[in-house]
């Protein structure tokens, strides 16, 4: 495969809404560019991106794939990504892979969750952003209606790029054209406002725009256009059919002369230093001579291949057979194989420039989100973490076989090293292994999958939910902790004071000890004490946030002062501190999104009130189902599942993502303490 310069790639992620069409529209990206004979279909299993055998059972992509292909002397890296909220971290994930998103929308049901969602992320990460309607062939659409709303929900700066025509068969391309038929809007004013809105990035173009009226030529708009999508100023609306092939040529032309290379989109946001410490930001520069640095924005761990990362190059020429260190790792590894990726396909390379994406096999040493590089120059350099939403859905699980435990873990581990919003849990007090996903589609395809990839059987139960506790007052503790047994004794002594912080704050420690009243030495001691503490739980048995302790004083003995009385004084110290605290007990509220046929609403909104739920709106989707919002307690969506079956004879479907915790109710708090074995400061 010969080797592209960086100025000649384009990197884009297909991120939207489940059913909105992307892996359609990625067949017909690959079908219209000569890479596949002939388009796939979800429906018969056989597109180049969903080739997962789970993807084929279940209908839809669960995971990102990777393809290229060539147009017009570019080449173009596509990521399609799932669009159902339950697999959104492998979505976010791909964002960190990209220059440009292509955020893609159903003509038929409009702007939906997960459409926002993404538009709104590839924003806050600097991306830049085009819109691309699908479907626009398909019945009963509003084309003028929904670009209004494009308009209403992201902005007046969502101009249309190009335009339908002779009923969804056609599409016109406005840059170049200031005449034609299309079939809603004036192509002459579309052409117009594009013009307009791309010369105010360039002074000297709009002076001279504005005394002679000639459209300035394409090269000269190149450049303002750029600077326009980098700052948010102008985000292309496109449309196509990934059905018919519709508008994919102009969505191919927009990619290849508009979408920036690595040099033209916003810088990535590398920073230099440890997270926690003083950081200062790294600017990557895509040269290929330069160092190398490259991002692992994806995992996989196979039976046959092992481990592989997918990663992108952002600075210097990844080669065959080179050294390359692993974040600050002190051990290189070899690249003994460099692949592009083209579906299920992986395609040797000699090497990779600044922009393109690839992989490597078969290196333990990788993570998820781990930087690459060849000096030891570069050793503390991150890439500034997407935020994913926190897995909320859980299920205890156990192994149906006693002698699959072991293996239970391992493999749980595997999963948990591929997704990012896939969480594992072990919890002591109730002997429970909890699996959190971001949903139950989400968390039953990976029992799928470790049924089928890994042959591992498990037995299910609902898990005890992820309750917190926090204080809401002031208080102080005090613990002296004295042992004398014949020999070596133990003595520490710990004062601290606690005091709340504003919700999803954390824990903060503070030392304040004066004089050497407790030696700097035991000081790890005591915040190991406090942190035991409060991750044990003092009122309810749940972990304690939101809180700050300082220590002020304390006392040590100059034989028996030792490590485990400082511990051992600390937690007790913080027991007693917070109950004198005013502790509360919070719960996991989520935000949730119910799509039902109308009919049933009332039902389903009467549903979710009796739940101690909160609807805060409804909105008409298409042919006759609405979609419910709002908030509810994570607690009493238990067996929800089954009720929304009922409610709507099976038509209804629901997604939900953390919003925040909340007090419970006083009468569920009590049964919560009265459920947990207080602790007795004396037995210890």
């Amino acid at each position: 495969m010969s080797q592209d310069p960086s100025s000649l790639i384009r990197t884009v992620a297909l991120v939207g809404h489940g059913a909105a069409g992307k892996t359609t529209l990625t067949e017909s990206l690959l079908a219209a560019t000569g890479a596949i004979t002939s388009r796939g279909a979800v429906e018969k299993g056989n597109t180049t991106s969903d080739f997962d055998p789970m993807e084929k059972e279940f209908g839809h992509s669960l995971q990102t794939a990777l393809v290229s292909v060539q147009w017009d002397g570019a080449h173009i890296h596509i990521i399609d990504t799932p669009g159902y909220p339950d697999f959104a971290g492998q979505a976010i994930a791909a964002l960190a892979g990209v220059d440009t998103a292509l955020v893609v929308i159903n003509a038929q049901t409009g702007i939906e969750l997960a459409t926002e969602r993404m538009f709104n992320l590839a924003g806050e990460r600097g991306l830049c952003r085009m819109l691309v309607v699908n479907k626009i062939d398909a019945d009963n659409v509003d084309l003028p209606a929904l670009v209004g709303q494009i308009r209403e929900r992201f902005g007046k700066e969502c101009l249309l790029l190009d335009i339908p025509a002779h009923h969804g068969q056609d599409v016109v391309e406005l840059l170049g054209h200031a005449d034609g038929d299309s079939d809603f809007a004036s192509v002459a004013a579309a052409h117009r406002s594009l013009i307009d809105q791309i010369i105010e990035e360039d002074d000297t173009l709009m002076a001279r725009y504005l005394e002679d009226g000639a459209d300035p030529s394409p090269q000269e708009l190149h450049a303002p256009f750029e600077a326009a999508l980098r700052a948010g100023h102008l985000i292309p609306i496109l449309f196509v059919s990934a059905k018919t092939g519709a508008g994919v040529p102009q969505l191919l032309d927009a990619l290849a002369k508009l979408a920036p290379n690595p040099a033209e989109g916003n810088p990535p946001p590398f920073y230099k230093g440890e997270p926690g410490t003083q950081t200062q930001a790294f600017a990557a520069q895509p040269d290929d001579a330069l160092h190398v640095l490259a991002h692992v924005f994806k995992v996989v761990v196979d039976p046959f291949i092992g481990k592989m990362g997918v990663f992108r190059v952002h600075q210097g020429t990844v080669a065959k057979d080179m050294q390359l260190f692993v974040g600050s790792g002190k051990r290189p590894f070899k690249v003994a194989h460099l692949y592009r990726l083209q579906g299920k396909e992986y395609i040797e390379v000699p090497s990779l420039v600044p922009g393109d994406i690839g992989a490597v096999a078969k290196v333990d040493e990788i993570e998820f989100d781990c930087v690459l590089h060849d000096s030891h120059d570069e050793d503390h350099i991150h890439l500034k973490p997407l935020q994913f939403p926190l897995p909320m859905q859980g299920l205890a699980v156990q192994p149906k076989r006693k002698s699959d435990e072991h293996r239970l873990f391992e493999i749980l581990h595997k999963l948990e090293l591929e997704d990012p919003c896939f969480k594992v849990e072990r919890h002591p007090t109730t002997n429970e292994t909890v699996v959190r996903g971001l949903g139950e589609v989400h968390l039953r395809t990976k029992l799928a999958r470790m049924r089928h990839q890994f042959k591992l059987e498990l037995d299910t139960s609902p898990p005890q939910i992820a309750y917190r506790e926090t204080i809401t007052q002031h208080a102080e503790g005090h613990c002296r902790h004295k042992k004398q047994s014949g020999g070596a004794g133990q003595f520490g002594e710990v004062m601290l004071r606690i005091e709340p912080l504003e919700r999803g704050a954390g824990f903060e420690f503070v030392d304040v000890v004066k004089g050497g009243a407790i030696p700097g030495v035991f000081m790890a001691a005591v915040e190991k004490g406090v942190r035991q503490a409060l991750a044990d739980g003092v009122v309810a048995g749940f972990p304690v946030h939101d809180l700050r302790v300082t220590v002020y004083d304390g006392k040590t003995h100059a034989v028996d002062g030792k490590d485990i009385a400082f511990t051992l004084a600390g937690r007790k110290a913080t027991i007693e501190a917070v109950r004198k605290a005013n502790p509360i007990v919070l719960e996991p509220l989520v935000t949730i999104e119910v799509l039902a046929p109308e009919a049933a609403i009332g039902d389903l909104t009467g549903d979710l009130s009796s739940k101690r739920g909160h609807v805060t709106g409804t909105q008409p989707r298409a042919a006759a189902t609405a979609a419910i919002h709002g908030q509810i307690p994570l607690a009493e969506l238990d067996e929800y599942q089954g009720r929304l079956k009922s409610l709507t004879a099976g038509k209804g479907s629901y997604s939900i993502a953390f919003s925040h915790y909340a007090q419970v109710p006083a009468q569920t708090q009590s049964q919560l303490m009265a459920a947990h074995k207080t602790v007795n400061l004396d037995d210890e």
